[in-house]
């Protein structure tokens, strides 16, 4: 493709080039028009396409972000709020008679280009991130000037129409017929892989995205923000999805990540034990350390690392690691073995005012646990990683787990008359007296339910975080969670949990929020042992 006519020479005439970005001028005005006229939820859907963004870069402060066919900017702004104003955002109009929008936030830089690489002459960004641009009649040249505005090792995501979406093919068909011809060649997935391959991107991946699209109303978009997600999921219904979320990487794979700190909130420095359950993860448990170090050294009191009986060479490593630092203090467990009883050992042997729990294959998350530190650092007592959030992407994820998921949560909700998204994900920073209260009884998976949706009846402040997941890929090794197998441990906890809020007895009727004074004498004794 990198010889076909598609690639623009800097000497090309101008009767070449314009046909080329003329379609880039009427793709940006016709999406700028839809959202303004029939999407009654353009803000909240650009911020949470940016969250999403966000999460699937793993974006940390300071890189570089190149937003292309900005229009109005709705996107530009839900940058600048997901972002936290930490990245340099350069937003770019093919609109050559269009001005700076009003709303734009300071810090964004806005370009207008009639050319490509114009304004961006010999300029690389570490991102780049555009909606609704890919055409037929342009998507090869577009793509390789996106590959050379990118620095090795870049990465660009792009919201594309989906082509297959039933509403978009009837919206088009009585277009035609009124004579309001939409002026869109769109592309499917396949073709776009094809391209992306063509030009010389890696890692390329695609998935359908977004079941709420007009004509639902904002009251009914609410109502089924997690019906979407199951349904991006779901087997032939997701090629109904209003969009294809494209993903891809300019060589090279691998490259080295900033060692940025993280680390903003007093009350938190020297504060945190990270607990880390490891059974057969010799490949992820040293990334995962160091990177944490990295990132959030400051606020690490002691990093437990849980060995569940492991076959592979973790013991080793976990040895290792804890010869070079002395805040490494592991746990070797005998057997039965249970990622739940890993768990309970850890959260035992835990001595800091706040507890992280995590899996050990979570290293690509750790630019979005910042979000967890904030939300305990602003008064709530569990921020739970949600997977589930409307600004969350799931890749990988089995939809049979999908579906387990939502039906237990569905149930959960309906049971305990509370609202949440997602309290079962491995993945949560506590206070430490809300630990102590724990009443750990699952030794396997379904400890998740009990440290999700015990603090909750307990009456803590319970804070759901959005992240998006990556299931395991074949270099991180494989996951002992089998659904059947697992299934049973967490009915058991609802309806322990149950008998629990009715009758105020059973398994768990220790269950109880301590007071103030118990909780400081806590406090004291944990100073005490530090």
């Amino acid at each position: 493709m990198g010889n076909s006519a598609y690639s623009l020479k800097r000497q090309d005439t101008r009767a070449v080039v314009d046909p080329l970005i003329e379609t880039l001028v009427v793709r940006e005005r016709y999406r700028d028009e839809y959202l303004r006229r029939h999407d009654p939820i353009a803000e909240d859907r650009m911020l949470w396409r940016a969250h999403a963004f966000r999460q699937l870069v793993h974006l940390l402060p300071g890189q570089s972000i190149l937003e292309l066919g900005c229009g109005d900017g709705l996107l530009s702004r839900g940058l600048v709020q997901a972002s936290r104003g930490d990245n340099p955002i350069t937003a770019v109009t093919f609109g050559a008679d269009k001005e700076r929008p009003t709303t734009l936030p300071p810090p964004v830089e806005f370009l207008s280009a009639s050319s490509l690489p114009g304004p961006l002459e010999d300029r690389r960004f570490d991102f780049l991130i555009a909606m609704d641009l890919l055409d037929q009649r342009n998507c090869a040249w577009i793509l390789q000037q996106v590959h050379d505005l990118l620095r090795p090792g870049g990465q660009l995501v792009f919201f594309e129409s989906n082509p297959w979406n039933p509403v978009l093919r009837a919206r088009r068909s009585v277009a035609r017929l009124i004579g309001r011809r939409d002026p869109r060649s769109l592309l499917s997935r396949p073709r776009l892989y094809e391209l992306m391959s063509e030009v010389g991107f890696i890692r390329v991946f695609s998935v359908f995205h977004d079941f709420l699209y007009a004509p639902l109303t904002p009251r009914l978009v609410w109502l089924l923000r997690s019906l979407s997600i199951v349904l991006e999921n779901a087997p032939v219904l997701q090629t109904m999805a209003g969009s294809i979320l494209i993903h891809a990487q300019r060589p090279p794979r691998s490259v080295p990540r900033p060692r940025t700190p993280l680390c903003t909130h007093e009350v938190l420095r020297g504060a945190v034990s990270v607990v880390i359950p490891c059974h057969n993860e010799e490949m992820n448990i040293r990334p995962l350390v160091i990177r944490l170090r990295d990132h959030f050294d400051d606020y690490i009191h002691e990093i437990i690392p849980v060995d569940d009986n492991s076959t592979d060479s973790t013991r080793q490593v976990i040895e290792q690691l804890a010869a070079e630092d002395p805040r490494i203090r592991p746990v070797f467990r005998s057997p039965p073995n249970g990622v739940g009883l890993a768990i309970a050992d850890g959260l035992r042997n835990a001595t800091g005012r706040y507890v992280l729990t995590m899996d050990s294959d979570f290293q690509h998350l750790l630019p979005e646990i910042r979000d967890l530190f904030d939300a305990v650092a602003e008064g709530c007592d569990v921020a739970v990683g949600s997977r589930f959030s409307r600004e969350s992407v799931l890749l990988n994820y089995p939809f049979r787990k999908i579906v387990a998921n939502r039906g237990f949560h569905l149930l959960a909700q309906l049971l305990f008359l509370r609202r949440f998204r997602d309290l079962t994900n491995n993945l949560k920073l506590m206070r430490r007296e809300v630990v102590a209260g724990l009443q750990l009884r699952e030794p396997g998976f379904a400890v998740n339910a009990e440290t999700g949706l015990q603090p909750l009846l307990m009456g803590y402040k319970v804070q759901e975080v959005p992240i998006s997941w990556i299931n395991r890929t074949p270099e991180m090794g494989s996951s002992s969670f089998r659904l059947v197998r697992v299934g049973g441990g967490y009915w058991r906890v609802l309806r322990r949990l149950w008998i629990n809020r009715v009758f105020g007895g059973g398994e768990y009727r220790l269950l109880s929020k301590p007071d103030d004074a118990s909780a400081q004498e806590q406090d004291r004794q944990v100073h005490d042992r530090e």
